[in-house]
């Protein structure tokens, strides 16, 4: 279900950016409490820390890979597109370095041409729809 994109579509600010992070986050570390509730992991702040980074990090990717954007970004309508072609799906390989590189933090707060550094690297760039 990725919406059709055009090369004209503006970037999207820094504000809808880090709401969808914190939305991300939130909603990760809520199944991570959900799954140590129910008892499928220990119920302690390490485990459940540990858990909702894997959950974020997954749900990132592979929401990215398959509907163009995270959670987060899918709320906020956010979506990441491939620079050389926004018409094509941003591949999974590319989703995972764009995830991988944000948890670094500092990849998405330098930009060039109105993207992240982390974008730069995947060959993907962050839209408003």
């Amino acid at each position: 279900m990725t919406t059709a994109v055009t090369p004209q579509l503006r970037p999207a600010g820094w504000g809808r950016r880090l709401g969808a992070l914190l939305i991300d986050w939130a909603s990760s570390w809520a199944v991570a409490e959900a799954l140590a509730a129910i008892g499928l992991v220990r119920d302690d702040s390490s485990t459940i820390g540990a858990v909702g980074t894997v959950v974020l990090v997954v749900e990132m990717a592979l929401f990215t890979a398959l509907m163009g954007g995270s959670f987060g970004k899918l709320v906020t309508r956010v979506r990441v597109v491939r620079h050389d072609d926004p018409s094509r799906p941003v591949s999974l390989l590319r989703a995972m370095i764009r995830t991988v590189l944000t948890f670094l933090l500092l990849p998405p707060l330098f930009t060039v041409d109105g993207r992240g550094l982390h974008d730069v690297a995947a060959g993907t760039r962050t839209v408003t729809i």
